[in-house]
Order: structure tokens, then C-alpha cells, then sequence
């Protein structure tokens, strides 16, 4: 199995580069708004609740899908760089699917702030993260995260031999899940 953890900051594309590597894989696509949206009926994601559930979604997730026949699963998130905590989850995540004969990717997204706002608004992302239709809340929560972490590496930061990182600023959705799927040969 492939397992693909597509990451960067808030609006980068994380979701749509994702959907289209799916399609032109038929890879399974676990973006990371599907368990928070999921909880976010009942708890808020920011509560010990919210955490828990969201948290124990994607394990379980995990923990099938590291044990099928499934040809690829792609997952995407946001890694805070400055925090070891999200460090620990990437290699945690990581380790499981590897216990499990899978070969870990490691695919960073990055755009400028004034970019991600654009995409902030867009219709494909609005229709499938209902917690991002509040663009006011959205908006201020993307600025508050930006500047109060880290959300892409330092070059040379990363040092797993999967690892793809793209400036998809001026680059369809489309045209990078080429580019991911020629690097690393899907």
C-alpha cells in the first residue's frame, strides 16, 4: 500500500489536489475535514470532546485501512511545524501503515497567505467542510494559525526519502496531482 500524507497550511489545496490524485490513482481520500466536520455536529473540534472523537475516527481509520488491500490512501493535514506534538502524530501515522508492509509519502503543499485567503472562498471547499462556510470565522482562524505557527518545513527540515514538496501558488489542482503522481511513479 501507498499511503500519501498531504500536508501544509490552511487552504493550500490539501483537499483538491487530493481529490484529483484519487481519481487519477483511484486512491481513497481521507481529508482531514471529513472526521472533523463529522464531530463538529456534536462537539466542537477545539473541546476535549471535539479532540477525542476526531482523534479516535482517524485512528480507527487508520487502523482498518492499514490492514486492507487497499492500493493507496491519502490523508491530508495541517503540520505544525513548531509543535512536537504534531511531529510525534506524523510519525506515529507513519509508523503504523510502515508495521504494515505500506510505503510512506510525505507531499507538502505550500502559497502565501494572500493566495490561501483566495482559496479560503472557493466552492469546492465550501461544499465539503461545512465548518468553512462561516468565511469571517474562517478567515480570522486562517490568519490567528499563520501567525501563531509554523505550517510548512524549513528546507532541508524533512528528511524521509518520499517526500515531494510543491509551490502550488500559480499551479492548478489538477496539473499538481500530475506532478505528485509522475514523482513518485503511482
Amino acid at each position: 500500500m501507498k499511503f500519501i500524507i498531504l500536508f501544509g497550511p490552511q487552504a493550500v489545496g490539501k483537499m483538491t489536489v487530493g481529490q484529483h490524485l484519487a481519481a487519477k490513482t483511484d486512491f481513497k481520500l481521507f481529508h482531514n475535514h471529513m472526521s472533523i466536520d463529522f464531530v463538529s455536529q456534536f462537539f466542537d473540534y477545539g473541546t476535549p470532546s471535539g479532540k477525542r472523537l476526531v482523534n479516535l475516527i482517524r485512528h480507527e481509520i487508520f487502523e482498518e485501512v492499514s490492514q486492507s488491500n487497499l492500493e493507496g490512501f491519502i490523508f491530508t493535514c495541517v503540520w505544525e511545524f513548531d509543535l512536537q506534538s504534531d511531529w510525534d502524530y506524523i510519525e506515529k501515522i507513519s509508523m503504523l501503515f510502515e508495521s504494515r508492509g505500506a510505503t510512506v509519502y510525505l507531499v507538502e503543499l505550500e502559497a502565501d497567505l494572500e493566495e490561501r485567503l483566495k482559496r479560503n472562498k472557493t466552492e469546492n471547499r465550501l461544499e465539503h467542510k461545512p465548518s468553512k462556510r462561516d468565511i469571517v470565522w474562517s478567515e480570522e482562524d486562517l490568519v490567528k494559525t499563520y501567525e501563531k505557527h509554523r505550517l510548512n518545513s524549513i528546507p532541508g527540515e524533512i528528511t524521509k526519502g518520499n517526500y515531494l514538496r510543491i509551490n502550488n501558488k500559480d499551479i492548478e489542482a489538477d496539473i499538481v496531482a500530475d506532478m505528485i503522481k509522475e514523482h513518485f511513479k503511482f
